[in-house]
């Protein structure tokens, strides 16, 4: 854990990158983004890696984070201590997200890491490591935060949607997060956003953010697999991080406002549910006729590969949904409420449909299960949706013009890019330098609260 890296190379500049949990394997909506974001930044610098997890970190995830860096902090928070100190943060008058993701440990490693390598800038990803990048050892780094969302909205979101004591909560969380953003423009140099409406939502409170949106895409191979072509013709997919609230609000809503509708009426209809660690509420679902819960899957292009269609039920949504994108991408019929399909450019009826009732949520499942054409034209407009709008090497670029690495040829990584802009050009993934072996996972106990 204190070995010293190994020399770094002179050309390449050194970008400390702060996630809030592990961004590999890339099976889940934050995780896609945040490893998008390091795929592309080890093709131009030296990228120093530290996040926050919350179980086992497997030895292959390790190996596929180290091959990319030239090195890796992981620090393990076990669930109780994260939730106690959540409660703390929401008690001292912070959010309870600051809580949620702090951990001396991680600040110590920073800060050794800050006294030997001159980092020449520092992304953190959401607004839940922007503490990190406010410690003294970083103190006039620029600075690039990747808001993803904004998530204050979200929570008032959630606020609307409950009643009693988590309504007054999630209306505190909401407004305290909202001041935390406001921190976060008047320090970074940029601000990143998913969506022109996410810019939108945030220059109404923060007029004068350094605001650039970053869209979410897909990779420009990601429907090609070895899997059987077509799909099953009864079969509708949900793919989503199962213990992320809005999914499981959609989950539960279209359980039991929808599915049963479809089940009486079509008995050998079938609800596939595939995603990660599942909570109670969701796993019960498979106990409903039709239902099937898949956890934890390794690849879920099979799956959706094997849906008639592809279900977005989200009644609380921010941002882009992946789950969304994946679909389309895969050449599947794409039934999605409003707020699923906000972030994108897509047009109901030719990309894709929408419904919001339960009413049309039945009628429109139906219209699709019942026209394999109209299932294979949505499909066919929803790839090429993507392909002409949504492709990552195309969005990544909104970063490499902000660290200088865009738009110009030449030959070599200058440094400071975000303090004085200046323009690189692409290199090989880490060209063969060696790089400092992983640090192994710190747990933290209770003393470190």
């Amino acid at each position: 854990m204190n070995n010293a890296p190994e020399p770094m190379t002179p050309s390449r500049p050194q970008v400390l990158y702060l996630v809030h949990r592990v961004p590999y394997p890339p099976n889940r909506g934050d995780r896609i983004r945040s490893f998008r974001i390091l795929d592309y930044l080890s093709q131009h610098a030296d990228v120093h890696l530290a996040f926050l997890d919350f179980q086992p970190t497997p030895p292959d995830t390790l190996e596929a984070l180290n091959r990319r860096c030239r090195r890796v902090a992981v620090v393990r928070v076990p669930r109780l201590l994260r939730l106690a100190r959540g409660a703390l943060s929401l008690a001292a008058g912070k959010t309870a997200t600051e809580g949620f993701f702090r951990s001396p440990a991680l600040c110590r490693i920073i800060d050794r890491w800050a006294a030997d390598t001159d980092f020449d800038a520092v992304i953190a990803f959401c607004s839940s490591m922007f503490p990190y990048a406010r410690l003294p050892a970083l103190a006039g780094k620029p600075l690039v935060v990747d808001l993803v969302d904004v998530d204050s909205q979200k929570w008032f979101d959630y606020a609307a949607q409950s009643a009693g004591p988590r309504r007054w909560l999630y209306q505190i969380e909401g407004r305290r997060l909202r001041q935390l953003e406001i921190a976060v423009a008047r320090q970074a140099k940029a601000v990143l956003v998913v969506t022109e409406a996410e810019a939108q939502l945030y220059r109404g409170f923060c007029p004068d953010a350094p605001l650039h949106v970053m869209p979410n895409g897909v990779a420009a191979d990601y429907s090609h697999f070895d899997s059987p072509a077509g799909g099953h013709a009864e079969r509708c997919v949900f793919v989503g991080a199962l213990d992320y609230q809005a999914n499981v609000d959609g989950l539960l809503w279209f359980c039991t406002e929808v599915w049963p509708e479809v089940h009486r009426r079509r008995p050998q209809a079938a609800l596939l549910i595939v995603g990660s660690n599942p909570v109670p509420a969701v796993r019960t679902l498979a106990a409903l006729p039709g239902v099937k819960v898949l956890a934890d899957v390794p690849d879920v292009r099979p799956h959706l590969a094997s849906a008639a269609v592809v279900l977005a039920p989200l009644r609380i949504a921010r941002g882009i949904q992946n789950k969304v994108l994946q679909g389309l991408a895969m050449g599947k019929a794409v039934l999605a409420t409003p707020q699923a399909i906000e972030g994108l450019a897509v047009q109901p009826d030719v990309h894709l449909l929408q419904a919001s009732t339960p009413h049309q949520w039945v009628e429109a499942i139906f219209r699709l299960l019942d026209d394999a054409e109209l299932r294979a034209r949505l499909g066919q407009a929803g790839r090429d949706y993507t392909q002409q709008h949504h492709r990552w090497e195309d969005h990544l670029r909104v970063l490499g013009r902000l660290l200088g690495w865009e738009d110009r040829n030449d030959t070599h990584h200058r440094r400071g890019a975000l303090a004085a802009p200046q323009h690189v050009a692409q290199s090989p993934a880490q060209g063969g330098t060696k790089r400092a072996p992983a640090v192994a996972a710190i747990p933290e106990n209770t003393q470190n609260t």
